[in-house]
């Protein structure tokens, strides 16, 4: 039990389970403030194209309402979340590019092979994908 409670608290405190955590907690207050925007300023400022709110949109069906106009809303929350994200997702790429220092040219540790062009060991004395005999 003890080796089984050692291995969770190694797990949990693993630098990418908490960086999972601090994230989750972040994009779930993002999440509201997103939702927000939609409910207070998008879909007011639609409505003034459509004489109406999306969130009075509803149906009767044998005394169910079903509150289509919600789901519209919910739908532009989550392209208003996914853009968010695809676009923090691309700046985070590139200034990951940005800082990553140029290598300089290190020795290479592989070669091609001069039959079927296949990547091998600089120490291979045969192709591993050809079985010719290297020089």
């Amino acid at each position: 039990m003890r080796k089984f409670l050692k291995e969770f608290k190694d797990f949990a405190l693993r630098g990418n389970v908490v960086n999972l955590a601090v994230g989750i907690i972040i994009g779930v207050g993002f999440q509201d403030l997103v939702s927000s925007l939609t409910d207070n300023i998008i879909s007011p400022i639609l409505g003034l194209f459509l004489n109406q709110n999306f969130d009075a949109w509803h149906l009767n069906i044998f005394g169910v309402e079903i509150r289509y106009g919600a789901f519209i809303t919910s739908v532009i929350n989550f392209v208003i979340m996914a853009f968010i994200v695809f676009m923090l997702v691309k700046l985070m790429n590139k200034v990951t590019c940005i800082t990553k220092k140029p290598t300089k040219d290190a020795p290479s540790t592989t070669k091609s092979c001069p039959f079927c062009k296949t990547e091998i060991s600089m120490n291979a004395t045969r192709c591993p994908a050809c079985t010719s005999q290297l020089s």
